[in-house]
């Protein structure tokens, strides 16, 4: 990782959580890609570090915190995923400022709407979490940025990607899909939901 091209918040604690001394190949590759703005798919296998570099991107884009809407959804898999994305989100933006919020299927509705309202820069969700929200008027898209899927091969074998569709036919965000594999799905929804994308495999 070129630390250099990044904002001094991020470098800081970057190179306090040692991510700097042995930075992984996918993270090296795919961070410029994020900061770009391009629109992508990648495949690579677990423990490639594409967490951390999805955290990273998303921090090097928003930089610093801006009004009350969501500029960034990241959608996972599990309650589990959405906790540890925003544990190290919350460590990596440490010195930004920037506002995040996890939210997932068995939290409260109401309450997570209110937070939401409150004001956050990024969302980390579940899908059905996520769709209960937009069902029930709970996320501002006006300002959205990035819509990032993590572990997308298992998220669109349950047809969350009519869930993708609605967020992405009425605004124009950077969208990211990352998976373990590929899957068929991705292919249509590049088609309807991406401008030229990248596809990167490991």
């Amino acid at each position: 990782m070129k630390l250099k091209k990044m904002i001094p918040e991020l470098v800081e604690t970057i190179v306090k959580a040692g991510y700097d001394k042995e930075p992984k190949e996918l993270q090296s590759l795919i961070i410029p890609k994020i900061k770009s703005g391009a629109d992508l798919i990648v495949t690579a296998p677990k423990n490639s570090g594409k967490s951390t570099a999805i955290n990273i991107g998303v921090i090097q884009q928003l930089k610093k915190p801006e009004d009350k809407a969501p500029r960034a959804i990241i959608v996972v898999k599990s309650k589990d995923d959405a906790f540890a994305f925003d544990e190290q989100f919350e460590m990596l933006a440490e010195l930004t400022g920037l506002r995040s919020l996890f939210v997932y299927d068995e939290g409260h509705l109401l309450y997570q709407k209110d937070m939401i309202y409150e004001g956050i820069d990024i969302l980390i969700a579940t899908p059905k979490r996520l769709t209960e929200l937009l069902n029930n008027m709970g996320i501002p898209l006006g300002k959205l940025q990035m819509l990032i899927i993590d572990d997308a091969e298992t998220i669109f074998n349950f047809s969350n990607h009519t869930l993708i569709h609605r967020i992405t036919d009425s605004n124009k965000v950077q969208v990211m899909l990352f998976a373990n594999e590929w899957n068929k799905r991705f292919d249509d929804l590049a088609d309807r939901t991406m401008r030229n994308p990248e596809i990167i495999t490991l």
